[in-house]
């Protein structure tokens, strides 16, 4: 439940934070002059903020939404451990919510500094935190309208409006150039190859550098550039989204045309939830692969997500970031139907004959994928798949672990559909990836932060490291705060 009080919430919040500190003898008033807080995706795959002190000058690396799990959802309503006027500037690794999506409120509780970000990054925001405060205050209005929430009224996080003046905010910057931060301080992006724009942060200050993986991309994908060679750094932050498996080897367009035609031949609709900047992107590139090789059905494909339409129009804006030549983006783009209105999103739940609809959210957390599994989630003959990660505690975990139903908006909707997971589209790095990108460092960092993993993809990753690498691991905890 949201504390309402604010004074109440940031005196519990600033509370917490100074217990973290004192259990762990580490505060912002000693001699040295780096220390480091993790303000999110610790034990958790959402919610990433780090916080970076540079002598007396704060810096926020990410500032992303938590999600899954109720307890994880109720730290958005909190006010920070610090408050948003103290911080001097904010570094973004990609647009993905749980790294950006807080932006907004940062803002609105008093941040009125800079917003660093990659340009393909910035244009990416401008459609997708708009969106997000879209969902929160139509979420907020079915919500009340129906009553299914026991707050009253229910309200939005943000709003749309809010999220729209966090951009103004943004200051764009371009790849591999030294940008400075403050003085003895700077930065640099680097390109990650996880959706287009993200990218590794390097901030040297004085004689110490560290450097934020925010997401790492994969060193094969058919679309992405493989990402950059970092070769050294004194710390190092680095993500265990996939720090405990391996993906499938088999071709992503095998596995997803053996769903498409088993749920064809059923005469079926399959319904696909999408992260909207990246992961759409990919799916309709394996389905024009599939569709011009004639290996599927030639049954028509939609689009239904206005930020995944809006982010498939930037696709081809940054082509130097992608595998892919002009032609082909367009080629890929045009492979599916784009749905601009509530009317025509509404009138695809009526179609019978079989049908593709790719749809946000990835997770099924919210958006317009939640009427589609409403309407098509309880008839055997449609197919869901999921094509990501699926957080712990989202509707999209709970589906893939084999409930039968699942509440959404306030009703229980059985699960009959076939459920089908294929996670060698994803565009995390796996451990034996994320090994590889570690390789190429020249000279061991002094210490690694294990970050943006649930516990057991941390420790596995922390145990890979430090057995092949032999490099000094740690495994941060939430509010935890480590001098540099």
């Amino acid at each position: 439940m949201p504390i309402k009080d604010k004074n109440l919430s940031e005196t519990i919040s600033y509370t917490l934070f100074k217990v973290h500190l004192k259990k762990d003898d580490r505060s912002f008033s000693g001699k040295n002059d780096m220390k480091l807080s993790f303000f999110g995706a610790t034990g958790t795959v959402t919610g990433s903020k780090s916080l970076l002190q540079l002598g007396s000058k704060n810096v926020l690396i990410d500032c992303g939404l938590f999600q899954g799990y109720k307890e994880l959802r109720l730290r958005n309503w909190d006010h920070l451990p610090i408050k948003p006027s103290s911080i001097d500037a904010v570094i973004l690794t990609h647009a993905h919510i749980d790294h950006t999506g807080y932006l907004p409120l940062l803002a609105k509780n008093g941040y009125k500094g800079p917003i660093y970000s990659t340009p393909a990054t910035k244009d990416l925001c401008s459609i997708m935190l708009p969106d997000s405060g879209h969902i929160q205050e139509e979420d907020a209005n079915l919500a009340n309208r129906y009553g299914y929430s026991k707050h009253k009224p229910a309200l939005p996080l943000y709003t749309q409006e809010e999220a729209e003046k966090v951009l103004e905010q943004f200051i764009p910057l371009e790849f591999n150039k030294k940008h400075p931060l403050f003085e003895s301080s700077y930065f640099s992006f680097s390109k990650a190859g996880h959706i287009q724009g993200s990218a590794f942060v390097t901030i040297n200050h004085k004689n110490t550098s560290i450097v934020f993986s925010g997401d790492i991309g994969r060193p094969y994908d058919p679309v992405m550039h493989e990402p950059s060679i970092i070769e050294a750094a004194d710390y190092l932050v680095i993500e265990s989204t996939y720090g405990d498996r391996l993906h499938n080897k088999e071709a992503p367009e095998q596995q997803l045309a053996r769903v498409i035609k088993e749920t064809a031949k059923r005469g079926g609709t399959l319904i696909i939830p999408s992260f909207a900047v990246g992961r759409a992107q990919s799916l309709l590139y394996y389905i024009h692969l599939l569709k011009r090789k004639n290996a599927i059905p030639d049954i028509p494909v939609f689009l239904d997500s206005p930020m995944a339409t809006h982010a498939t129009k930037i696709f081809c804006r940054y082509p130097d970031e992608l595998r892919l030549d002009q032609n082909q983006c367009y080629d890929v783009c045009k492979v599916a139907t784009y749905i601009h209105t509530v009317e025509e999103s509404k009138n695809l739940d009526s179609q019978r004959l079989p049908i593709i609809i790719i749809s946000a959210s990835g997770m099924a957390t919210g958006g317009r994928v939640l009427h589609h599994l409403k309407a098509f989630a309880p008839d055997s003959r449609n197919t869901i798949l999921f094509s990501g990660y699926q957080a712990g505690g989202t509707r999209g975990a709970r589906i893939v672990n084999g409930e039968r139903e699942v509440k959404i908006h306030g009703q229980l909707i059985p699960i009959r559909a076939q459920v089908e997971m294929i996670d060698n589209i994803s565009a995390h790095a796996d451990y034996q990836e994320i090994l590889q990108w570690l390789g190429q460092f020249k000279y061991p960092p002094k210490k690694v932060f294990i970050n943006h993993g649930e516990r057991e993809a941390a420790l596995a990753l922390k145990t890979k490291i430090e057995q092949t690498l032999h490099w000094h691991c740690l495994i941060p905890e939430y509010l935890q705060t480590v001098n540099l």
